[in-house]
C-alpha cells in the first residue's frame, strides 16, 4: 500500500500540465533522434541537457524530459532498422533480422505497429517492475558499507563500461583514464588542488556535462566531418496496416522477452544490446518451428523490441537505487542529476520521494504517449531519414556550444568542451569505447571517498576491502568479469590467426 499510495503522489507531479509538455516534447524528440541512424540515446541525451538548465528546469522537470528522451529514443530507433536495414541504435540489430524482410514483403507499417505495440508492453511491464524492485533494492542498500560501496563502483566501471565487448586493455585504459580526470580539482580531504595547472576554473573539478556532450555530440561532429556523407537515404514506403490489432499482438513472446530484458537491464553492465540479442534468440528456441525467424516473422520484431525496452527501464533500478548507472545512458543521467547536487542512492527515496515517484509516474505517461505518437505518426518520422546529415550536424553543433554558455557564460567551458570532443574523436578513432571514460570520471569521486572512509576506519589496512562476503563477492564478480574478457579477447586473436594461416 505504501508503494501504491507513494506512485499515487507522483501521478500528481507527472500529471502537472508542464511536466506533460516535458514528457511530450521529450517523446518527440527522442523518437526523431532515435531514428536517425547513428545518434542514439547516449547522444541524445547528452544533447539535451543543456536544454534542461537553459529552460531553469527543476530536478524533477529535468529528469522526466531525459527520461522521456531515453524511452523516446529505444522506439525511435528501430524506424531506420526496418526501413532502411540500418539499427538506429546497437540494440536495434536484431529488430533488423525479421522487420527488414516484413518491410520487403510490403508490411513495414504492420512491423512498425508491432515495434511499437511491443515496446510499450516492454517499457511498461519494465516500469511495473522498477515500481516494486527499486524501494526494495533500496531497502537492501543499507547493508552496503563504504568497501562494499568501493566494490560496487569498481564493479561497475568494469561491467558497465563493457570490458566484455571490446578490447579489455582499451577499456581499462579509458576507465582509467576517467578516473584520472575525476581526481581534477581540490582534494576534498586535505583541501590541495590537484592536476590544475593553476587555472581557477578546474578548482572545482571537471564539469560532467561539458565532458559528456563534448565527448559525445562534438566528437561525432568531428566524425561526421573526416567520413563521407551519404546523402539522402533510400528507405522503403510504410504504406498502411494490413494486418487486424489482434495480428499485431505477440502476448507469450512480448512476456517472455519483457521479463528477461527487466532482470537483464538490472544488472550492471549487460544493457539493452544484451538484452535484445537474448530476447530474439530465447523467442527463436522456442516458436520457431517452421524455420522462418530471418525471413520477416513478425515474433522475430516482437521480441527484440519488448526486450531492450524492458532492459532500458531496468536500467533505472541500479542508478536510482545505488547510485550506479545501468547503461551509457543512465550514466549521463546520474551525470545531470549530481550536477543538480542529487545524489541518487538509498536515502533518495526517504529524502527526495517526489522527485524519485514523480520520476517513475512520469516513465508510465512516457510510455502511453510514446505508443500514441508511433503508430499514427510513423510515417513522419521515417520522412526524417531522408535528411542529409550535413544538416542535422551543425544543428547539434550549435546547440551544444549555446547550451554549454547558457549553463555557466564561461568561455573556458566551451573551450573545455572542444577539448573533449576532440579527445573523444580521437579515442574512437582508435577503436576506445568513451563509456569507460564517463563512468570513471562520475563514478571516481564516490569510489575515492569510500575508500578513504573505509581506511579511516580501518586505521590504513587495505584489508577491510575484502573483509565482508558482500565485497568478497563483488570483487570476485569484478575479477571474473576481467578475466573471461581477455579470455575472449586472446580465443579471438586465435581465430583470427588461424583464418589468416589455414
Amino acid at each position: 500500500m505504501d508503494i501504491l499510495s507513494s506512485l499515487g503522489g507522483g501521478f500528481g507531479v507527472a500529471l502537472q500540465p508542464l511536466n506533460l509538455v516535458l514528457a511530450l516534447v521529450g517523446c518527440f524528440l527522442g523518437t526523431v533522434i532515435g531514428a536517425l541512424p547513428g545518434i542514439g540515446p547516449v547522444n541524445g541525451i547528452a544533447i539535451l541537457i543543456p536544454l534542461a538548465f537553459s529552460l531553469k528546469l527543476s530536478p524533477v522537470e529535468s529528469m522526466i524530459l531525459l527520461t522521456s528522451v531515453y524511452y523516446g529514443t529505444m522506439f525511435g530507433g528501430r524506424i531506420s532498422s526496418i526501413l532502411l536495414n540500418i539499427p538506429g541504435d546497437a540494440p536495434a540489430v536484431m529488430t533488423c533480422l525479421d522487420g527488414y524482410p516484413m518491410a520487403l514483403k510490403g508490411r513495414a507499417a504492420d512491423a512498425l505497429a508491432i515495434s511499437a505495440i511491443s515496446s510499450f508492453a516492454g517499457g511498461t511491464l519494465a516500469t511495473i517492475g522498477l515500481t516494486i524492485c527499486a524501494p526494495l533494492l533500496a531497502k537492501a542498500a543499507i547493508y552496503f558499507g563504504p568497501p562494499e560501496y568501493f566494490a560496487l563502483f569498481v564493479l561497475a566501471v568494469v561491467a558497465v563500461g563493457g570490458v566484455g565487448t571490446g578490447n579489455p586493455a582499451k577499456t581499462l585504459i579509458a576507465g582509467m583514464l576517467g578516473l584520472a580526470l575525476s581526481t581534477v580539482g581540490i582534494d576534498p580531504a586535505s583541501g590541495v588542488p590537484r592536476f590544475t595547472f593553476d587555472s581557477f576554473e578546474l578548482f572545482d573539478g571537471i564539469d560532467f556535462v561539458v565532458a559528456a556532450i563534448g565527448l559525445f555530440a562534438i566528437s561525432e561532429f568531428l566524425m561526421f566531418l573526416t567520413e563521407k556523407d551519404g546523402g539522402q537515404a533510400k528507405r522503403l514506403p510504410v504504406g498502411q496496416i494490413r494486418s487486424s490489432f489482434r495480428d499485431l499482438i505477440f502476448p507469450a513472446a512480448t512476456l517472455r522477452s519483457s521479463a528477461l530484458g527487466f532482470v537483464i537491464g538490472v544488472l550492471p553492465g549487460a544493457g539493452a544490446t544484451m538484452a535484445s540479442f537474448l530476447g530474439y534468440t530465447l523467442e527463436k528456441k522456442v516458436s520457431d518451428k517452421d524455420g522462418t525467424f530471418g525471413k520477416g516473422d513478425p515474433r522475430g520484431v516482437a521480441a527484440p523490441e519488448a526486450a531492450d525496452n524492458a532492459a532500458a527501464g531496468g536500467n533505472l533500478v541500479p542508478m536510482l537505487t545505488l547510485g550506479i548507472p545501468g547503461s551509457g545512458a543512465t550514466a549521463i543521467m546520474l551525470g545531470m542529476l549530481v550536477t543538480l547536487n542529487i545524489q541518487p542512492g538509498p536515502l533518495l527515496f526517504e529524502r527526495q520521494p517526489e522527485l524519485i515517484w514523480g520520476l517513475v509516474a512520469a516513465l508510465y505517461v512516457s510510455n502511453f504517449i510514446l505508443l500514441v505518437l508511433n503508430i499514427p505518426l510513423v510515417g513522419i518520422f521515417a520522412r526524417l531519414l531522408t535528411i542529409p546529415t550535413r544538416y542535422l550536424m551543425p544543428i547539434v553543433v550549435v546547440i551544444s556550444y549555446v547550451g554549454v554558455y547558457s549553463i555557466s557564460n564561461s568561455a573556458f567551458d566551451l573551450l573545455l568542451m572542444t577539448l573533449f570532443g576532440v579527445l573523444g574523436y580521437a579515442m574512437r578513432k582508435m577503436g576506445f569505447s568513451m563509456i569507460p571514460l564517463v563512468l570513471g570520471m562520475l563514478l571516481g569521486g564516490p569510489m575515492e571517498q569510500n575508500l578513504r572512509r573505509a581506511m579511516q576506519a580501518s586505521g590504513g589496512e587495505w584489508s577491510i576491502l575484502v573483509q565482508s562476503p558482500l565485497s568478497i563477492g563483488l570483487h570476485a564478480v569484478t575479477i571474473a568479469m576481467v578475466a573471461a574478457a581477455i579470455a575472449f579477447e586472446l580465443r579471438s586473436r586465435r581465430r583470427v590467426r588461424a583464418a589468416a594461416n589455414p
